[in-house]
């Protein structure tokens, strides 16, 4: 229903289309009556809000009859269709002139369609701004093909120097235009690039930059320029390389030079949407693509887009202010560059480590910041209903006149029909809306990109601290400060604060890197001396100091977060293997910015889940990434298992069976990886039908402390890989394997998988000696080539080791047939005697080889000396295979706290033995996670032992170890 207040507009709008139609052959009250009521009413109402419409209509008076009053407006404009429309326009196109008239007909038709549906509420607001960006596509992609086909039959084809092959011209859409996110009147943000250097091919030879540049010159005059048929789209091209002053064209080894070494902040905003825009699927789009990413989406997770955005954003308020544009919808508080900002600060920060965020769409990454919990749920809701109420008014501000404005009107008429538009009463009822949500915008982005006022924060920090920094700390005002920290003013601090300032990787730091560092380092050295060991703990940070100058973004992450730089205080200063584990990877600064999380380990099953995730977000087909990420996966979480133990948040056993898990989690899918990879190459295996096995046929066995649950921060992984697939059998696939052969590769892929090294280093150590036949067996042996080795070749040693032997993961079914033979073959009946025999020689043996040769009594190696933590796990060992012929219970665990209790359970050990042993292996291995942590290596001096009430404990192992070994215990 028309508001009152337009009555007036409409009867003037009706008289001027009566004036306007006698010019173009258009009779207003004929075409007026033959509509029904339901068209005349959404007539009235495009009519009366838009003026571009009101406009447009007579101009092509019967197309536009015809599509009203077939109701072709209500249907939504597809890709498709405007291509139709364009292949109509340009039937009878023979000059550039009738080009350029063909594209203003085309875009007045898709105009009037866009916001036809956009008023009377028919399209969703991405179907409008899709719609528009579709219109941009084909008006580019189809401009620059018959440019191409004039300017080549005057020059030729422009051929590749290098390659020989043919160039074209490829046309980076950026902003809302790569994003498919165009507004009624926005202007297109373009940058041309071709692949290589070179010449035309006649007749009329010019470079291929010449040939370009032409091109480039022609679209930009096709699509820009008013004519008195209007205009297609306004052309920006300042986003290209060195901006108005650089080149209009530019090929791949020159953009790639450009964006490594001058590519600024900013450009790396605008390149999160660039979209090559005639076809991303060609080889030439893809390398372009590739060169573009690494610029836009670091490798690490980078805090300094949080800088670069707040920036960008603090010269956008100062315009805002300058030019009177607060009420904006798009630039002003609350508005729509806000939102942008919000989403897009998540996306270069993490955009390189979650390939799921790089992603033009913002409301898609909306909802992947919500999925994955990078934002609350509620959080992203809001943002998004803000986000679509902004561009409708946009749309609507827009529509009145096709006018490049995010202005809110201040005229009443103006203001009325936007209200109208936007399906309110009256502009006070859509103000009290629009207004709820920017407030919420403001708010959302003060918590995720304004931060603390950076000039506020520095105040909170005694200018001392920058002057102990800069090396400045002397005079008689400085007494004060040296009195309450003494160790500040030490010869110590001041060489080390010295050659770190003077150390190369800082003197070779840009401007801003040197600026971040100076922000930082006053901070920081203000909170470390609030600790009890400040020199120490600088020791310890200095060289991971070293390690990130080169990524700023790591600076910028402690500046932005103090918790995080309070926590990796506190964990260099409980831990010097901490301080080393973050210089090696410094993406683990990341793991400091939730304390919540940090010190809370999540369950099996949890971390299972975020590997997959993980995973999820890689390409299958990048094994590199894929390793990459298992590798960040693993050491994140060996961050966080380390932090629960320094800071005792959590027992040792805890922290064992965590880590245990996480290697398991691991395995489970390197196995699932490296299977699909090698059916893929392959073919599957086939059982004694023919039939193809769609399951490895495989299963892990973990010895050692993965096998006994007693995983530390640095353990190996002791592996046996068995397989039990037909043995006659052959893949199906068009590189056919005897079956043994393909598992055979599944266990070279998987083992290069966990080795191999990546910028992160490798992911676990692995040992295969304890397989068949130790280094000289199949690195994958058979179930049946496992039980002949086990039942008439092992060695007593071999059979210790099996005691911890379990399954990590694989096949049910093949893990079935394991425990068969693994329960077979350690509880045959033995002769104690010799068994006592062969266990005493290994020990003695590992003793003369291993252990401290001290024979004084000064020294004990807490691990391999007698009375140390070998002798608990061999004495195990041995009642393991003495017994369990004649307590099967024995073989249903494997690790040694476990056993000790079976052992007391079934009237083997006294119970007080047991639990004297089990204190002292527990009070043993909490040593060797507290020495590994301090980096320290396991032989104790005399001191130590006393301190550690050591001495009685190693007596005690002792007088058991004789006990169940000596000749005469039994």
């Amino acid at each position: 229903m028309l508001p009152e207040s337009l009555s007036a507009l409409w009867q003037r709008t009706q008289t001027q289309l009566t004036e306007d139609g006698a010019r173009h052959g258009l009779d207003w009250p004929v075409l007026w009556q033959s509509l029904n009521a339901g068209q005349q009413q959404d007539l009235q109402k495009v009519l009366t809000i838009s003026r571009y419409v009101a406009d447009a209509l007579p101009r092509e008076a019967e197309w536009f009859k015809s599509a009203i009053s077939s109701d072709l407006f209500n249907k939504p404009l597809t890709r498709p269709t405007i291509a139709v429309w364009l292949d109509e326009l340009a039937e009878q196109v023979k000059s550039e002139d009738d080009w350029l008239r063909a594209l203003r007909f085309l875009r007045r038709r898709a105009m009037v369609h866009i916001i036809w549906r956009d008023v009377l509420r028919l399209s969703s607001t991405l179907e409008t701004t899709r719609a528009l960006s579709h219109l941009a596509d084909e008006c580019v992609v189809r401009t620059q093909a018959w440019f191409y086909q004039q300017l080549a039959e005057r020059f030729g084809t422009p051929m590749g120097k290098s390659s020989g092959e043919a160039q074209d011209l490829l046309v980076l859409g950026m902003g809302k235009l790569g994003a498919y996110e165009l507004n009624l009147s926005s202007d297109i943000d373009l940058i041309f690039v071709y692949p290589e250097s070179g010449e035309t091919s006649g007749p009329k030879v010019i470079t291929n930059q010449e040939f370009f540049v032409k091109l480039g010159q022609k679209m930009i005059q096709a699509l820009d320029k008013h004519t008195m048929d209007g205009f297609v789209f306004r052309t920006d091209m300042r986003l290209r390389p060195y901006g108005q002053s650089g080149p209009l064209v530019m090929n791949f080894a020159s953009v790639e030079e450009y964006y490594q070494d001058q590519g600024r902040d900013w450009e790396r905003y605008a390149m999160v949407k660039a979209r090559v825009m005639n076809g991303e699927q060609s080889a030439a789009a893809k390398e372009l693509l590739s060169i573009l990413r690494p610029f836009t989406y670091r490798a690490y997770v980078d805090y300094s887009a949080f800088e670069s955005l707040r920036s960008m954003k603090a010269m956008i308020n100062a315009e805002v202010r300058r030019r009177g544009l607060e009420s904006n919808v798009k630039l002003g508080s609350g508005g729509i560059r806000e939102v942008e900002f919000i989403v897009q600060a998540f996306q270069l920060i993490r955009g390189g480590q979650d390939k799921s965020l790089q992603n033009r769409e913002l409301v898609k990454v909306l909802d992947i910041l919500a999925g994955d919990g990078y934002l609350p749920e509620a959080a992203c809701l809001e943002l998004k209903a803000a986000y679509f109420f902004l561009r409708d008014t946009e749309h609507a501000i827009q529509g009145l006149n096709d006018e490049q404005t995010q202005l809110l009107p201040a005229d009443a008429e103006e203001q009325a029909r936007i209200a109208w538009s936007m399906g309110f009463a009256d502009w006070a009822a859509f103000m009290e809306q629009l207004d709820k949500h920017r407030e919420r915008v403001r708010f959302h982005f003060a918590q995720i990109v304004a931060g603390d006022d950076d000039e506020q924060q520095t105040q909170e920090i005694e200018p001392v601290w920058a002057d102990l920094w800069a090396g400045e700390l002397d005079g008689g005002h400085m007494r004060e400060f040296i009195a309450a920290h003494p160790c500040a003013g030490s010869a110590e601090v001041q060489v080390l604060l010295s050659q770190f300032r003077e150390s190369r990787a800082v003197l070779k730091m840009q401007q801003i890197g040197r600026e971040r560092l100076d922000a930082l380092m006053p901070r920081l050295l203000s909170e470390l001396w609030a600790q009890p060991q400040p020199l120490a703990v600088l020791e310890r940070i200095v060289p991971l100091l070293e390690a990130v100058v080169r990524r700023t973004a790591y600076l910028v992450l402690l500046k932005e977060n103090p918790q995080a730089l309070t926590q990796l205080i506190r964990l260099c200063g409980a831990s010097s293997w901490v301080a080393a584990y973050i210089t090696q990877t410094p993406l683990l600064l990341d793991e400091l910015l939730n304390p919540a999380s940090l010190y809370k380990l999540p369950q099996r099953a949890e971390l299972a889940e975020e590997l997959n995730l993980r995973l999820l977000r890689v390409d299958e087909d990048d094994l590199e990434q894929q390793m990459e990420q298992l590798r960040q996966f693993v050491r994140a979480h060996k961050l966080r298992a380390a932090a629960c133990e320094v800071m005792e948040a959590l027992p040792l056993m805890k922290i064992s069976d965590y880590l245990t898990w996480l290697a398991e989690v691991t395995l489970e899918k390197v196995l699932q990886l490296a299977w699909t990879q090698s059916v893929e190459k392959y073919g599957y295996p086939t059982n004694a039908r023919g039939e193809a096995v769609t399951e490895p046929e495989l299963i892990i066995v973990g010895y050692g402390k993965v096998g006994g649950l007693e995983m530390s921060y640095s353990s190996d992984l002791d592996l046996v890989f068995l397989h039990n697939s037909f043995a006659m059998g052959s893949t199906n696939g068009d590189r056919s394997q005897d079956n043994g052969v393909f598992y055979t590769r599944l266990g070279q892929r998987m083992i290069h998988i966990l080795t191999t090294q990546t910028r992160s280093g490798d992911l676990y150590e692995v040992d295969m000696r304890l397989r068949p036949s130790g280094n000289s067996g199949m690195i994958v042996a058979s179930m049946k080539a496992f039980e002949e080795y086990q039942q008439k070749h092992a060695w007593t040693w071999e059979h210790q080791a099996l005691v911890r032997a379990r399954i990590l993961c694989g096949s049910d079914a093949a893990g079935e047939v394991f425990q068969s033979i693994r329960n077979q073959t350690l509880s045959k009946a033995r002769d104690l005697g010799g068994l006592r025999e062969e266990v005493r020689a290994m020990r003695q043996k590992m003793v003369d080889n291993l252990g401290s040769k001290d024979t004084s009594g000064q020294q004990f190696h807490l691990k391999q000396d007698a009375g140390g933590i070998v002798d608990i796990e061999f004495l195990v060992q041995y009642g393991v295979l003495a017994w369990s012929h004649l307590h099967p219970e024995l073989l249903s665990v494997t690790d040694n706290m476990r056993l000790l209790d079976a052992f007391a359970a079934t009237g083997l050990m006294n119970p007080q033995d047991c639990q004297t042993l089990q204190e002292t292996y527990l009070s043993y291995r909490a040593e060797t996670h507290r020495r590994a942590l301090q980096q320290q290596d396991l032989l104790l001096d005399s001191d130590s032992l006393t301190r550690l009430g050591f001495d009685a404990r190693r007596n005690d192992v002792t007088r058991l170890w004789k006990l169940w070994l000596e000749p005469a215990a039994r």
